[in-house]
């Protein structure tokens, strides 16, 4: 994606941004809604938020105090204000979450609604400098308290979507919606942001923080999640988290490659990632396929696993291309590069177990329709997935403990890779293998041994190679 086309891009998104010329202003203090952190107050949100809509374009101001919350739905021409000192705060009550039609980690199935739910709308905002909490411990220990027994009887990939968690806030078949200016968001039970099957959508000075020093480490908290959807802006954010931290989905195995939408026409840009497994990630759930993608200005640090990751398996799909990471700085972290197209088996290729009906988790009685919709077979042509027209220019890094593990499939090498202007200080080089088209230039490692490579086609250019 060259220069101009980048900056067409940038404004395409940036116009697309809700406006509230002349809106009528309700305040949660003036309609008499609790802030105390006790009392729930569910239904005359919910009821502020549908009077404003009506009155659109309007705003609903949350004024400073704890708002203790189930879903709430933003409805069209309307912005919600967290003002400083003003907390949302999750329930733990489970029913106070409606499961709704959506997709839930790429497959489209019921799930809880999120705490914060844009869904078929248009002109949203949420943004101010309060806090959204996601209260998430509760869910957090139900799932890692499941996860033995699932893993005891090969269903390992099955726990993620059997125990139900909500989002923080979910983004679905919307168009022109904004969150940020300014708002932390924590402690999310499930994905932090998750934005599906929409379009011209900003996620502008965010601060995430999932982790938690008295609470632990949420699983599957990543930070914002872009799932076929299109036009999407992410820009100042700061994540810290315990899975991805920004990460693009496409849809998974035969259902993602039923739906077959991209995710298309991103800009990531000037934001940090302090903790997670990736800083960057496309996939695994690449079954629509990705284009034109722009991520440029990122700063990883130690804290997370692998700097940039791109993964996929055999039976995920799609199309990977026109992709561009620039000006990206990392420190202290595992991998810096890392391509795995084998990602998790356990959990990316399900399988449900010949008689396996006798014995389910207490929790369920029979074997559920998004089971069989997750384990339906895919064919090698339509599942294998591909990468193509990869760019990574203006990396640098140092605290490394491996600069690249890129590995391709040997029946689908990566094609058109380019690595340029890519310096990185690292204990081990790592290996390259099954590539289609590799230009490397100005590609300087410093690691202890040399930069293995394999089954590699039309190669121009070397990696130079510095020892420690």
């Amino acid at each position: 994606m060259n220069r101009g086309s980048c900056i067409l891009l940038f404004l395409s998104v940036w116009s697309a941004r809700p406006s509230f010329a002349a809106e009528r202003i309700f305040h949660t203090s003036a309609a008499g809604i609790a802030a105390d952190g006790a009392t729930p107050v569910t239904a005359p949100l919910q009821k502020l938020l549908d009077v404003a809509s009506a009155a659109g374009p309007a705003t609903v101001y949350l004024d400073p105090g704890q708002y203790l919350t189930g879903s709430l739905f933003i409805r069209s021409h309307t912005r919600l204000v967290i003002a400083s000192g003003a907390t949302i705060v999750g329930t733990t009550d489970a029913t106070a979450y409606p499961a709704v039609q959506t997709r839930a980690a790429g497959v489209e199935m019921k799930w809880p609604a999120a705490l914060l739910n844009v869904e078929g709308a248009t002109n949203v905002s949420i943004e101010g400098t309060g806090t959204i909490d996601g209260n998430g411990k509760t869910w957090w220990d139900a799932f890692w308290k499941q996860v033995p027994a699932y893993e005891s009887r090969g269903l390992r990939w099955a726990v993620d979507y059997d125990v139900q968690r909500p989002e923080l806030i979910r983004i679905y078949n919307s168009t022109s919606v904004h969150v940020g200016r300014g708002l932390l968001l924590r402690r999310s039970a499930f994905w932090t942001v998750h934005i599906c099957y929409s379009k011209h959508v900003t996620v502008s000075q965010v601060t995430i923080r999932n982790n938690d020093p008295v609470d632990g480490k949420g699983p599957s908290t990543d930070g914002i999640d872009i799932d076929s959807s299109s036009h999407v802006l992410v820009d100042n954010v700061d994540i810290a988290n315990n899975d991805d931290a920004i990460c693009l989905k496409a849809g998974m195995n035969a259902d993602g490659l039923r739906v077959n939408r991209p995710t298309e026409d991103v800009v990531i840009q000037d934001s940090i990632v302090r903790q997670g497994i990736s800083g960057i990630a496309i996939g695994s759930d690449t079954a629509g396929g990705f284009r034109n993608i722009r991520v440029s200005g990122i700063t990883i640090l130690s804290g997370v696993r692998f700097g940039i990751y791109l993964k996929s398996t055999h039976t995920r799909g799609g199309w990977t291309q026109t992709v561009s990471f620039s000006d990206v700085h990392m420190h202290g972290v595992q991998t810096a590069i890392k391509i795995d197209l084998n990602y998790f088996p356990a959990f990316s290729t399900p399988h449900i177990p010949k008689g396996i009906e006798k014995d389910l988790p207490p929790t369920l009685h029979d074997v559920p329709e998004y089971w069989k919709r997750l384990a339906a077979p895919v064919s090698p042509e339509k599942g294998t997935p591909h990468f193509r027209d990869i760019t990574f220019s203006k990396v640098d890094g140092e605290g490394i403990q491996t600069a690249f593990d890129l590995n391709a499939a040997q029946d689908a090498p990566m094609e058109e890779f380019v690595l340029e202007h890519v310096h990185l200080d690292a204990l081990h080089a790592g290996s390259i293998r099954h590539t289609a088209g590799l230009r490397m230039k100005d590609v300087q490692i410093r690691a202890t041994d040399n930069l293995r490579e394999e089954d590699m086609q039309r190669t121009i250019g070397a990696a130079h190679m510095v020892k420690r």
